[in-house]
This record gives structure tokens, C-alpha cells and sequence, in this order.
């Protein structure tokens, strides 16, 4: 099969088991267990077109290993989250419900097959490294095992701030401005694209493999735009008011950075 073909199947598959997915969520009334999914569906996917992919093996064996840690991190992190807080759903989706009142299970439906459809266009890059013919390991392919590593430690580290800030009752309806969160809003969306820009990266010497620079760019794109930053600010802003805006004034938003030291100021 060629690659639109690897890909239609790929998406039939996936469609079914949203749909799955979809019906746990209805029955458990947590909608938040798609991330989970989500997260985990890549997993799936990178073994399968290591599986089914005709390129050098040692490449294909060390795609699906990589996006199988990262896979398997995220989901567990997310449904390790999922389970703690339920039956109280994420923020964002509670705000679905309010904004899709009156056709909620079926524009829900929608959204879940939606999140099959970003699997097979995000893990196009995947497909690629799995179709590569050539033997032995290009420059790029090993810059971006490099930049992988440092996206992953650098994502388990700003993971792991932030539950133990949340951890300690003392903090309770704080803002956390520690560690890495002292530096960037949202560092565990800053390494999450990392990650992506390094599976990229892996694509990159393939035929075609500029095609996977759809992926970092449709995740940038995500998390600062729709689904990502503008909808955990929002949920923040409600919830902590004055103080998250005075993180917002000294605190980068995205790319880790000083915090600025006269609105640092002002937050002290």
C-alpha cells in the first residue's frame, strides 16, 4: 500500500475504536478519557507502521521505541489525572458542555472522531521514518533522538513540579511559579512540541519528509491557539483571578524564559 492507502485504513481503524472510546466516555460521563486515549493511540500507531513499513529496520524498530516512551508517559500521566479527579471532569471539557448545550452528544461524537483523524495526520511523520529505505542513521535522525531526550526529561520534570506544588495543601488555589513553571506558563506544553518537533526531525531525510513538519506545526498551532494555552489560561483565570494575572505579567507564556524582574516585582 501506498502511503494515502497506509493512511485511509490506518483512520478506518482508529474511527472504530473512538468510537469505543467515545461510549466508555458517555457511560462514565468523563469526557477527559479521550486524551487519554489519544495519548496512547500513538503508541499503537508508530508499532503499526513499524510492523507494515518496508524501510531499514534498525530505523523503524527505534521510531516505534521512541514514540512508544512518549506514548506511554503521557497517557499514563493523563489517565493517572483522569482517575484522581473523577467524576470531576477537566475544565475544558466542562466548558463543552456549556457551549455545546442542546447538540452535546452528537457535536462530542464529532470531536472524537476528530482526534482519530489528528492521530493519522499528526503521526504522519511515523509513516515516513517507517518507509525509509536507506540504511544507517542520518545527521538529523540523530540530533533529533538528542532534542527527544531533552523534550521528554524536560516535559516528566515540569510534570513532577507541578504535582508536588499541588501536593502540599498549603498551596491550595496558588499559582505555581516554581521550577521550570517560574520560567514559562506552560513548560510542559513548550517540551510536549519539543518532542514534536523531534519526531520531525526523524522524517526529515526521507523522500517527502518535509510532509512531517505538519505535525509541530499543527501541535504549535493547537496548544497556542485553540485547544492548548488559550483554554488553561481561561480555566486559570477563573479559578485564581488576580494572582494568575500577575503570573501572566511576569511569567513568558510559552518558551522558557527569566521572568521579568519588574513584574516579578509586582507578584511579590
Amino acid at each position: 500500500m501506498n502511503t494515502l492507502e497506509t493512511s485511509l485504513v490506518v483512520l478506518a481503524g482508529l474511527c472504530v475504536v473512538f468510537t469505543g472510546v467515545y461510549l466508555f466516555a458517555r457511560r462514565i460521563d468523563n469526557y477527559g478519557v479521550v486524551d487519554v486515549a489519544w495519548s496512547y493511540a500513538f503508541g499503537w500507531l508508530a508499532v503499526a507502521y513499524a510492523l507494515l513499513g518496508d524501510g531499514w529496520g534498525p530505523r523503524r524498530a527505534v521510531v516505534a521505541a521512541l514514540v512508544l516512551v512518549w506514548s506511554a508517559r503521557l497517557g499514563t500521566h493523563l489517565w493517572r489525572r483522569v482517575a484522581a479527579h473523577h467524576p470531576e471532569e477537566d475544565g475544558r471539557y466542562r466548558t463543552m458542555r456549556e457551549s455545546w448545550s442542546g447538540r452535546f452528544h452528537a457535536t462530542m461524537f464529532g470531536f472524537f472522531q476528530l482526534q482519530a483523524l489528528s492521530v493519522v495526520v499528526l503521526g504522519l511523520p511515523f509513516l515516513l521514518a517507517a518507509r525509509h529505505a536507506a540504511a544507517g542513521f542520518h545527521a538529523l535522525e540523530i540530533a533529533a533522538f538528542v532534542l527527544f531526550l531533552i523534550a521528554i526529561a524536560g516535559e516528566a520534570l515540569a510534570d513532577a513540579q507541578l504535582a508536588a506544588f499541588k501536593r502540599d495543601p498549603a498551596n491550595r488555589g496558588a499559582v505555581c511559579a516554581r521550577g521550570l513553571w517560574g520560567w514559562s506558563r506552560h513548560p510542559n506544553y513548550f517540551f510536549e512540541w519539543l518532542v514534536w518537533v523531534a519526531f520531525a526531525l526523524l522524517a526529515l531525510p526521507a523522500p517527502a519528509g518535509w510532509l512531517g513538519l505538519v505535525a509541530p506545526a499543527s501541535i504549535l498551532f493547537l496548544l497556542l491557539r485553540v485547544t492548548g494555552i488559550p483554554a488553561t489560561e481561561a480555566q486559570a483565570l477563573r479559578s485564581k483571578g488576580e494572582a494568575y494575572r500577575r503570573y501572566q505579567l511576569a511569567t513568558s507564556v510559552f518558551i522558557p524564559w527569566p521572568p521579568r524582574r519588574r513584574a516579578a516585582a509586582v507578584t511579590s
